[in-house]
């Protein structure tokens, strides 16, 4: 009869390495083999000894324990193994330490207090499916991945990939106006700006406003240059309206507070003009456009090469330009030295003669008003879309039939057009529908 197989009191010790009983003696397991002669080899990650600090009231508490890899046990007598909380067996260990045994799987840990044991973060990750942190307050996913997030300069923590700018492409319904401006196919940046806005006139009649800017790209910070302006434009327009101020009167005070709100952008406190004389050159410029659609009048005011095209809701009926530019290719024109084709075939054909800027020649705000007697739809818009539909003609062509019941699809069909032609520049465009006043309805103002 082998050893392993003979009864055997508990008292025995017991074989190191299978755990069956020995009798005094014996020099190797009758089950295993083990030899018990020699010291244990220490396992892949041995039982280290844990110390627990004073003071917890475990018996033998802050002693080092030895584990399997230490001296046999006495055959002297029997060694007391509580069994721990997992089934692993301590010999003389403080209460909540565990140890390795033969067949255990090598972990020690420090037992919790008495609330709950927390979840083995291991087990739970491979129960719950893995998805995508929220992203932290602040931040957002990124477009390319949809898995990272975005760092506050702009870029993807896990693809690197560069975000676009809140600016880059800007939409806005307002009631009956609406506006899109995109960066384009080729900048890279948007320097256009707008700005929409609706109030009302003395007589609780409506008046609806819509700006738009173009920042010139050879200007320091052209990008600020229009937001500035086309914010200052829409804030004048907005106090002055309600107070009575006539539209046209108003258009023209909105420009001239546009113009200083860009100028104050060249400011520089700590230096003089005798300390540096060109510190205007290069100053932030923009171009401005901006209509209000108020008491049955349509007024328009702009300086530079942004426009203004109406669209009558009725096609049969011709479109026409409301402005004029301020640029080399229109004076060659209005001095009859070219036609418009040779003028606008020029390579100087869209610089500029009018701008908002410190260093503008002379700011001279142009302004009109119009009493349209059908209705049709306001387009305002920079060079970035009227490049691609020149002509009013083609600006009608361009205008989706359902505009003037969809402004916000109409502004993006039309800055769709521009960035399917090239998208060279920024594209920005406004739409404003305009409705006949009903017969007997009288005009607070004239177009006088």
């Amino acid at each position: 009869m082998k050893m392993s197989q003979k009864h055997q009191e508990p008292t025995l010790p017991r074989c190191p390495d299978c755990e069956e009983p020995l009798e005094s003696g014996d020099l190797f397991c009758g089950a295993c083999g083990y030899d018990l002669s020699v010291v244990p080899p220490p396992q892949d990650r041995p039982t280290m000894a844990i110390t627990v600090p004073t003071g917890t009231g475990a018996p033998g508490a802050g002693a080092p324990v030895a584990g399997p890899g230490g001296p046999a046990p006495d055959a002297s007598g029997p060694v007391e193994r509580p069994a721990a909380a997992d089934g692993a067996v301590t010999a003389g260990a403080p209460a909540g330490t565990r140890f390795d045994a033969p067949g255990g799987s090598g972990d020690f840990e420090l037992a919790a207090p008495a609330a709950p044991t927390a979840p083995d973060p291991r087990t739970a990750a491979a129960a719950v499916p893995e998805r995508p942190l929220a992203p932290p307050a602040g931040t957002g996913l990124c477009v390319a991945c949809r898995a990272g997030h975005v760092d506050p300069d702009g870029y993807c923590e896990n693809c690197g990939h560069a975000q676009p700018r809140e600016r880059d492409h800007m939409e806005q319904e307002l009631g009956s106006v609406a506006a899109v401006s995109d960066r384009g196919l080729r900048h890279h940046r948007n320097e256009d700006s707008f700005a929409v806005s609706t109030t009302a006139l003395p007589d609780g009649s409506p008046a609806v406003v819509a700006i738009v800017c173009d920042g010139v790209s050879s200007a320091s910070r052209p990008d600020e240059a229009s937001a500035a302006a086309a914010t200052a434009a829409n804030e004048s327009l907005l106090e002055s309206l309600p107070r009575g101020t006539h539209p046209q009167q108003a258009m023209h005070d909105a420009i001239v507070a546009a113009s200083e709100s860009v100028n104050s952008l060249a400011g520089d406190a700590g230096r003089t003009k005798e300390q540096e004389p060109h510190h205007h050159t290069n100053a932030p410029a923009c171009t401005l456009v901006g209509t209000v659609v108020a008491g049955g009048l349509l007024v328009v005011g702009w300086v530079g090469d942004s426009r203004v095209y109406w669209v009558p809701d009725d096609r049969a009926q011709p479109p026409a330009r409301l402005t004029e530019d301020d640029s080399w290719a229109a004076q060659m024109v209005a001095a009859g030295l070219m036609n418009e084709a040779e003028a606008y075939a020029d390579e100087r054909a869209h610089a500029i003669t009018g701008w908002l800027g410190a260093d503008a020649y002379e700011l001279e705000p142009h302004t009109a008003s119009f009493k349209p007697d059908r209705p049709g739809l306001v387009v305002v818009c920079t060079d970035g879309l009227w490049n691609y539909a020149e002509s009013a003609a083609d600006m009608a062509a361009a205008v989706p039939a359902d505009a003037h019941e969809r402004p916000l699809h109409g502004a993006q069909v039309l800055v769709g057009h521009a960035l399917d032609g090239g998208g060279h520049d920024n594209v920005t465009v406004a739409l404003l529908p305009f409705g006949v006043e009903s017969p007997g309805a009288g005009s607070p103002y004239s177009t006088a």
